[in-house]
């Protein structure tokens, strides 16, 4: 009995690698082929006499009511040029990061046969972790000051769990993360289970998108805080359903599982070991549940789909580890 197991199980793994295979050798033959514009190189290799040109060149970086002083004044500052050389010794040359941009958006082209690629601008702009990356209107900015990793003097004073997806191996899922308020469209509800499922469905996109990532990587965790995740599952989700958050609109509850902080807050002792956004990581699991148990729906239906819906064809049921 246990090797027809065995075999059974075989068989199902062999499959499900033998699909996905199919599905990245069809992405590999989609032709996709995007303009990388370098901003940051042509702005702060301008000499201030000819900030004109440059801002004719690229309208879009200017603002009509920010006067030609301020960017004067930044050409000169040498605290921005000392940042423009660290951004410049770690990506003069960008070809990598493009090639797996493209890579990218092969994968979202096979999903989304309708989705244009866009024009790619790298740029220096004011560290601002909550614009990393930008897609709209068929362009994707990147700021790349954002990608010299946690630890370089230019963030000191950040906060250490911010500054922690300051890697350059972040901008990747930072760039889907970013594609998804395209292709993802938000929840009718404003309950918490809608709020973990709809931060689940950008999770999934990584999955579909930048499927070489590990799943530390797609939720920007360390090895040790997704293990956490893994372990501590079962005891998480009963901690939702006994306070009856699932149907709550309690808008605190967003801030203590699901946006950005330092850890979840469950107002417990354990509280300080365990990860910021547990509930995001929740969101993810159930939207894997129904995948796995809702074979026909489309990934692009599966967006789409109401987030009530999909808990329910969910069958999410976490057992909690011995």
């Amino acid at each position: 009995m246990k090797r027809v197991l065995g075999f059974c199980v075989a068989v199902i793994l062999f499959w499900s690698c033998d699909q996905k295979s199919k599905i990245e050798k069809e992405v590999e033959a989609i032709p996709v082929n995007m303009k990388l514009v370098r901003f940051e190189q042509a702005f702060f290799e301008t000499n201030p006499n000819d900030l004109a040109k440059v801002k004719a060149t690229y309208p879009k970086f200017f603002p009509s009511d920010i006067p030609d002083s301020v960017w004067v004044n930044k050409l000169k500052n040498k605290d921005w040029q000392a940042l423009y050389q660290e951004v410049e010794a770690k990506y003069k040359d960008f070809s990598s990061e493009q090639t797996e941009i493209e890579d990218i958006f092969k994968h979202v082209k096979y999903y989304f046969p309708k989705v244009k690629e866009p024009t790619i601008y790298t740029c220096i702009g004011s560290m601002d972790h909550m614009a990393k990356a930008i897609y709209i209107n068929n362009e994707l900015v990147i700021a790349l000051e954002m990608y010299l990793g946690k630890n370089h003097k230019f963030y000191t004073g950040i906060d250490k769990y911010i500054r922690e997806n300051f890697e350059p191996r972040q901008m990747m899922p930072d760039v889907v993360a970013a594609i998804g308020f395209t292709v993802i469209p938000r929840s009718k509800h404003d309950d918490f289970i809608s709020q973990m499922i709809d931060a689940g469905k950008e999770m999934y996109l990584k999955d579909l998108l930048i499927p070489s990532y590990t799943d530390a990587e797609k939720m920007g965790y360390t090895p040790e805080q997704l293990k956490f995740c893994q372990e501590n599952e079962g005891y998480v989700w009963e901690n939702f359903i006994v306070n009856k958050y699932l149907y709550s609109t309690d808008s605190k509850l967003a801030n203590r599982f699901v946006n950005m902080a330092p850890f979840s807050k469950f107002y417990l002792e354990i509280d300080n070991e365990t990860p910021g956004r547990i509930g995001q990581w929740v969101g993810w699991q159930i939207i894997r549940s129904f995948v796995e148990n809702n074979e026909k729906v489309t990934p692009k239906e599966l967006l789409a789909m109401d987030a009530h819906r999909i808990f329910e064809g969910s069958k999410y049921k976490p057992k909690k580890n011995e």
